[in-house]
């Protein structure tokens, strides 16, 4: 008896269970809505169910049947991937599809190259990449929605594993004509008086915080974001200091103001970036690849816009 649904009917379906909006599923999985609302419109009329409630103001609700459906479709395409898993095994080939999480703050330096040389070496593999903050990467590893993700080592709970590749130690980000702009090294004390523009994401915030907390002192949080370019801005625009590990190429804000990097104090905690991943997940031929490729090609000397600390403040690696 012939199938009465295909895998990518499902993947849809699940797309749009976990979405609650065929807009946001088309955009998850990259297809068009009419793609989905076809599938979907499919799949009731193949089992005779209504397996969404359709609110026009609200989107679409599971229906009680397709909830029990979501279930075992999410089974279903997870035992699909472990055949995959398997038959690239047999063959050693690397292929198949592969979910990729990047952290907010560095992905548009670091995950456009990474891809471009990983799928040049590997043209089989299917990559898909995802950008997160550090919670959202959490929480796709445990759903499975993301396979590995490249991280800091902020706060990694003990079911998933961290794979280290480099340090990266913290710098205070200045506006060309701060006071302490032209300093080799801060420490927390120094910034402590100024004005501060907090980073303000998941997990990295209070790593910030962290290091005035040790000092005993409290900072200046004037203005808080949780976007990475409109914290260079408001720097660059005078509005305070900010600070951060990963350093773009470019001396200049978005808006072409000039910028300042100045390492701070050696005894603060620099941040490993690197690889999480949920267990038994790195027993899998293509994610083994990455990882690897990785550890070959993802390194400050030879990632565009990585920094490391030279003897007078930051240089390119």
């Amino acid at each position: 008896m012939p199938l009465r649904f295909t895998l990518r009917q499902l993947e849809y379906f699940v797309a749009v269970g976990e979405e609650g909006s065929i807009a946001q599923a088309a955009g998850k999985v990259n297809v068009s809505s009419p793609s989905i609302s076809a599938a979907i419109t499919q799949m009731e009329a193949e089992f005779g169910l209504q397996l969404f409630a359709r609110k026009h103001a609200h989107g679409l609700a599971l229906t009680q049947a397709g909830r029990q459906f979501l279930v075992q479709a999410k089974t279903v395409l997870a035992e699909a991937d472990r055949l995959n898993s398997l038959a690239n095994e047999i063959t050693g080939r690397v292929r198949g599809p592969l979910n990729v999480g990047c952290l907010l703050t560095f992905a548009q330096i670091v995950l456009p190259h990474l891809r471009r040389s990983f799928i040049s070496r590997f043209p089989e593999v299917q990559f898909h990449q995802f950008e997160r903050d550090q919670q959202a990467i959490f929480d796709g590893l445990r759903d499975a929605e993301i396979d590995i993700a490249l991280t800091y080592d902020l706060d990694i709970p003990p079911d998933l594993e961290f794979v280290p590749l480099f340090n990266l130690p913290p710098y205070a980000l200045l506006p060309d004509t701060h006071d302490l702009a032209n300093r080799r090294m801060l420490s927390p004390e120094d910034l402590a008086p100024y004005p501060m523009v907090l980073l303000d994401l998941p997990h990295s915030g209070p790593y910030f915080l962290s290091f005035f907390a040790e000092a005993g002192i409290e900072p200046n949080i004037v203005e808080r974001t949780r976007d990475l370019e409109v914290m260079r801005s408001l720097v660059a625009n005078g509005f305070g200091f900010s600070i951060a590990n990963i350093r773009h190429t470019s001396e200049r804000a978005p808006d072409g103001k000039p910028l300042r990097f100045v390492p701070l104090s050696d005894r603060l905690r620099a941040l490993r970036m690197g690889m999480v991943l949920a267990g038994g997940v790195k027993n899998t031929l293509t994610v083994r690849a990455l990882i690897d490729h990785c550890k070959e090609n993802l390194t400050p000397e030879l990632t565009p816009g990585l920094k490391v600390r030279g003897a007078g403040g930051f240089r390119d690696a």
